[in-house]
């Protein structure tokens, strides 16, 4: 059986890391299911929004600390090629041109939590906490979570997170930053499911447009950010989303962005 499960509800893609026996950890054989899901979920056109989720109790516990360790004195290659693995998938889903939510159940460490960082939004369940976890057995972070936490929580909460392993439970992941919403545990599918409805019923081409900018606006000028909205503005606009959305405000009915 994969360790990433796909499923689709129409044009929503659900992910769901899929070793709940081990926390989700992250092995080879995940790794690569994930990179290759990534992919598949990215140059798919009929996939409009990709949720990110994990089985059983666990969103993800980080890397598989057990093969780590059976890795013995090659330790140093053998992790590095399982996060270059774990690196294009991240680049991938963070990089595709639709939008990526995470539904995060329960713990989250490590590279767990460098996933979930990834997302446009994050829900969690009351039940889920956050855990840098990697300075506690003598490593560093993976996953892109030194450029992707300091952007979302500042840097002083990204030391202390990394630095102490300080836990935060999911309300304060949300006071700090980094989870958009808490939801109780039984309600985190169905909110899940309508957010992920909401977002495939949107202008997919409008959204990967704004992920883009988002991700190069901490380290542009502002004249360069400036003309990079110039130039996307325009192009959106002379699209067949920004078309339809014109006209369906001036009509004052409902846009409807999906291909015809």
């Amino acid at each position: 059986m994969s360790t990433v499960l796909s499923s689709r509800d129409g044009d929503v893609l659900t992910l769901t890391l899929n070793r709940p026996e081990q926390g989700n950890a992250i092995n080879t054989a995940l790794a690569d299911d994930l990179l290759s899901a990534a992919r598949d979920a990215a140059a798919d056109p009929a996939v409009r929004c990709v949720v990110l989720t994990g089985a059983g109790r666990m969103f993800c516990v980080g890397g598989d600390i057990g093969e780590f360790a059976a890795s013995g004195d090659q330790a140093g290659p053998f992790i590095h090629a399982l996060a270059s693995t774990l690196h294009e998938a991240v680049l991938v889903l963070a990089g595709m041109a639709k939008p990526l939510v995470a539904l995060v159940q329960g713990p989250a460490a490590g590279a767990g939590l460098s996933l979930a960082a990834a997302a446009d939004i994050v829900i969690a369940s009351e039940a889920a906490h956050f855990t840098a976890a990697y300075t506690a057995i003598g490593l560093t972070p993976d996953g892109g979570m030194t450029w992707l936490l300091p952007r979302l929580v500042g840097m002083r909460k990204s030391q202390e997170m990394m630095l102490t392993n300080r836990r935060l439970t999911a309300a304060e992941a949300v006071s700090a930053g980094l989870v958009t919403r808490v939801v109780a545990a039984e309600m985190l599918a169905e909110e899940g499911r309508k957010l992920a409805a909401q977002l495939a019923d949107g202008p997919t081409a409008a959204y990967g447009s704004v992920r883009r900018l988002l991700a190069g606006s901490q380290t542009a000028p502002l004249d360069l950010q400036l003309e990079r909205e110039a130039a996307s503005i325009s192009a959106a606009a002379a699209g067949p989303e920004g078309r339809e959305g014109v006209a369906a405000f001036a009509a004052r009915r409902k846009a409807d962005f999906r291909p015809s």
